[in-house]
């Protein structure tokens, strides 16, 4: 079940009156009903992985019950393993097992050596890296003792497979989310407001900008011959391709958070005005949060962090990066990207300024950034940019045909930049960007709290106007995260 589809439009009602005006008198029932509607909002794009998703809720479960009983090391390192292993597991033979066979079948042929063809055509369940991750932390935080166990089954399902974040995250934390299951929840008529302000806002960025500039992107990027066209529009093609699959991922991130907090739940951040940061290290503070700080907290830290030499510290950083990468997918397009991000920051390292520079919002008490800012926030971007043409291409060979021909056909033809800068794609990237602007002190674009009633209501309406007049509903494009 997808976010902007006419059954989710009556999904998110019925769960939403049953749940404060039928079971709101009983803590367990809510949970209860919560996983049996998680469980149908997942099994309606396949029932048969709900087995995946029972499977990753039970062992962690288990686990995290007999780590508590626990106190001898050997022990609690195997029950740990029990869960990485049976996780990881399953996670490598859905999403990998097709991608290193034919891999090594095509390492083989190089050699000269002839395999036969053995690989099984296996359907990735959607969502099985955003779940997983986040069973696997709940096991290493127990185990790591800075959590305590939960003996409530139900509770824990409810964490797992909770709907709003389930297929495309955030990835959530046990230690913010589990306890918000344990305790009585109130309706809260200001959260569910502000809530449904940024479902407004997530649906905007989805069907009014991303789905139109995917049109364009596919276009441009699924073209049979790149050096068939200019130079300019592939330029053009990647930065389209950057926005689009900020506000197809933000916009279901701004969604899930916003339908979260109608149920009484506060989800962490997941995007935090991106496209504003001064260097690659702020940008992926700033870029799919739960993602980066996973990935600091459970492999870049536990390696050594920044401690040691610049050498370790490198050989930290890489590693990390190269393994999200993978986490997308299987290509070596995503480890490519992962290997480009992860030298873009290496300068913050030889230069000693990391991330620590640029804590605070960027012209946080001016109108307007400074030049050297902005010069930051334009290096950053294009470096962001020329790595997600790896990203978007099918295979290493087209990525780099694109960029050959992107450079190689490069001329700025005033008629073909005059016809982009009216397009209706790159005008909406231009206002998403002002908004965003006025709004970076904000959690979302849409938080106009402070702005005079009359004002703020003719905003919500202004927006909704541009939702239904302006969304592409004609094409039906998936989420780009579920297939991660």
């Amino acid at each position: 079940m997808i976010f902007n589809s006419l059954i989710f439009a009556i999904f998110l009602p019925t769960v939403f009156l049953l749940y404060w005006f039928v079971f709101n008198k009983n803590l367990k029932l809510q949970n209860l009903l919560i996983v049996i509607v998680s469980y149908f909002f997942y099994g309606w794009w396949d029932w048969r992985f709900l087995s995946l998703l029972f499977f990753s809720s039970v062992i962690d479960f288990l686990v995290g019950l007999f780590l508590e009983k626990s106190n001898n090391p050997t022990n609690r390192k195997l029950l740990l393993s029990i869960s990485i292993i049976g996780n990881l597991g399953l996670l490598g033979f859905f999403k990998y097992y097709n991608f290193f066979v034919d891999s090594f079948i095509e390492a083989g042929a190089k050699l000269g050596f002839t395999f036969h063809e053995s690989t099984l055509n296996i359907i990735l369940p959607v969502g099985i890296s955003f779940y997983t991750f986040q069973t696997l932390s709940y096991g290493i935080d127990v185990y790591r003792r800075q959590l305590a166990t939960t003996k409530d089954f139900v509770s824990f399902m409810a964490f797992v497979s909770f709907f709003p974040q389930l297929v495309a995250g955030p990835i959530e934390r046990a230690s913010n989310l589990l306890p918000q299951f344990e305790k009585k929840r109130e309706f809260d008529l200001e959260k569910a407001k502000d809530g449904l302000r940024q479902m407004l806002w997530g649906l905007i960025k989805k069907v009014v900008i991303a789905d139109t500039l995917a049109i364009e992107v596919d276009r441009i990027f699924s073209s049979s011959s790149y050096e068939n066209l200019p130079g300019i529009s592939l330029a053009i093609g990647s930065i389209f391709f950057v926005f689009q699959i900020y506000c197809d991922f933000s916009g279901y991130s701004d969604i899930g958070i916003g339908t979260a907090r109608l149920f009484g739940f506060d989800l962490m951040r997941n995007f935090a005005y991106p496209f504003f940061s001064r260097n690659i290290g702020e940008f992926w503070q700033r870029w799919h949060i739960s993602l980066s700080t996973w990935f600091r907290d459970y492999v870049f830290i536990p390696l050594g962090g920044n401690r040691g030499t610049k050498y370790f510290i490198i050989r930290n950083i890489l590693f990390t990066y190269i393994l999200s990468g993978l986490w997308h997918g299987a290509n070596w397009t995503y480890i490519i990207w992962g290997v480009l991000n992860g030298l873009f920051y290496l300068p913050l390292i030889f230069m000693q300024k990391r991330n620590r520079k640029y804590s605070e919002i960027v012209a946080f008490d001016r109108n307007l950034p400074s030049i050297k800012e902005l010069l930051q926030i334009i290096i950053t971007f294009m470096l962001f940019t020329f790595s997600m043409i790896f990203f978007r291409s099918e295979n290493l060979s087209r990525s780099l045909d694109y960029f050959y021909f992107m450079i190689s056909n490069l001329t700025l033809n005033s008629t073909i930049i005059i016809d982009w800068i009216l397009s209706k794609s790159f005008i909406i990237i231009i206002i998403l960007i002002i908004v965003e602007w006025i709004q970076r002190k904000k959690q979302h674009a849409m938080a106009f709290d402070n702005f005079p009633k009359t004002i703020r209501w003719s905003l919500y309406f202004t927006a909704l106007i541009i939702f239904f007049y302006f969304g592409e509903f004609e094409q039906s494009f998936q989420f780009i995260y579920f297939q991660f």
